[in-house]
């Protein structure tokens, strides 16, 4: 057996979990449409956000609220390679985020042509879901999108107040 560090087997099951997104992707894109591809994507990224928040709620202890949403799903950003910044305010935090591996490999694979309407669709369905994980009263709202030719993607979080 060849001795992996820590970082090593993190980046092989990093690699390994992007390439199936894609490849999976592609082949139903094959066997169907891309319309098809998309819906289908879009209803695993509404199942696969409650896994990831599910289990980084396990890992830390914490359990619900702005402040849990904050911290794990800056966590899971960090660990899935993105560059950004975030920024706290009165109802919630700000994300923006000026490196997006999903981008870059879509950029990669010469399928940029798609990513306006993939981003829009799947990750406006993904933060949503990661928002809801954390509480019946958090909202997400999308501003920019690097994959819409913006210079970064910018993810608001924002707690509503009840009527």
């Amino acid at each position: 057996m060849i001795p992996l560090s820590d970082r090593q087997i993190a980046a092989y099951f990093q690699r390994s979990f992007t390439a199936v997104d894609g490849l999976w992707f592609m082949k139903l894109e094959e066997r169907a449409d891309f319309e098809t591809a998309l819906q289908v994507d879009e209803a695993v990224w509404r199942i696969m956000p409650k896994i990831q928040a599910r289990k980084l709620k396990e890992l830390t202890g914490l359990t619900a609220g702005m402040d849990a949403l904050r911290e794990c799903f800056t966590t899971k950003l960090s660990i899935e390679d993105y560059a950004f910044d975030l920024a706290s305010n009165a109802d919630g935090f700000e994300i923006s985020i000026a490196d997006c591996p999903w981008v870059n490999l879509l950029v990669r694979s010469n399928r940029q042509h798609l990513a306006d309407t993939i981003g829009r669709t799947i990750c406006t369905a993904e933060h949503a879901v990661w928002a809801s994980e954390f509480g019946d009263t958090i909202r997400f709202e999308f501003g920019e999108r690097l994959c819409a030719g913006c210079p970064r993607c910018v993810l608001r979080f924002r707690e509503t107040r009840p009527t």
